[in-house]
């Protein structure tokens, strides 16, 4: 089975990934988060998944770093709570990123390392991943809690094993803003 696996950082791919090689799925990596800032921040979560894919044997595909795209998007959410309708739409854009890059690549199922994350909602995710694939023909979205199945422990293992930038924000300014207001 080949899916294309939208990854938003080493750390929340690499317990996926291991899972994925090992139980006969091939996924090809899309890297597509406009969301990130600073642009320094994307720079290195996508040199942290590209070294990690590399070293699977794995292909990245590297959207276009589009910020003020993001931007113009989430206007007036800037002040949403996290989880907030912000985070949905931010999903909703990625995610039918992704599966448009699926469709070119004439592979039917996407999903993404997103749902991993306690911090995000796994029913947004699920969400914005049955809308994107309604929005592109031909696409499926699998909808996975990738925290199950002991993955968040193996996830934090290979953070160590693999000595990967491990970031303490989602990626967005707002996010990060919250962060430092919050400290």
């Amino acid at each position: 089975m080949t899916v294309l696996l939208h990854c938003c950082c080493a750390p929340c791919s690499s317990a996926i990934l291991e899972w994925m090689l090992q139980n006969d799925v091939r996924p090809t990596l899309f890297y597509c988060n406009p969301n990130i800032f600073p642009e320094e921040e994307y720079l290195i979560r996508k040199n942290e998944l590209t070294r990690y894919a590399k070293k699977l044997g794995l292909e990245v595909i590297d959207d276009d770093y589009n910020h003020q795209e993001w931007l113009g998007k989430v206007c007036g959410l800037e002040d949403e709570p996290e989880r907030g309708h912000r985070c949905l739409l931010c999903f909703k854009m990625r995610l039918l990123r992704t599966a448009q890059i699926a469709k070119e690549r004439g592979i039917e199922q996407f999903t993404t390392t997103l749902a991993s994350s306690r911090w995000k909602s796994l029913e947004q995710i699920e969400e914005a991943g049955t809308w994107a694939a309604s929005q592109v023909e031909g696409t499926t979205f699998w909808a996975r809690n990738w925290r199950k199945g002991g993955l968040q422990q193996r996830r934090n293992e290979l953070l160590h094993e693999n000595a990967f930038y491990n970031q303490q924000y989602c990626g967005c300014e707002f996010s990060m803003r919250r962060l430092t207001e919050s400290n």
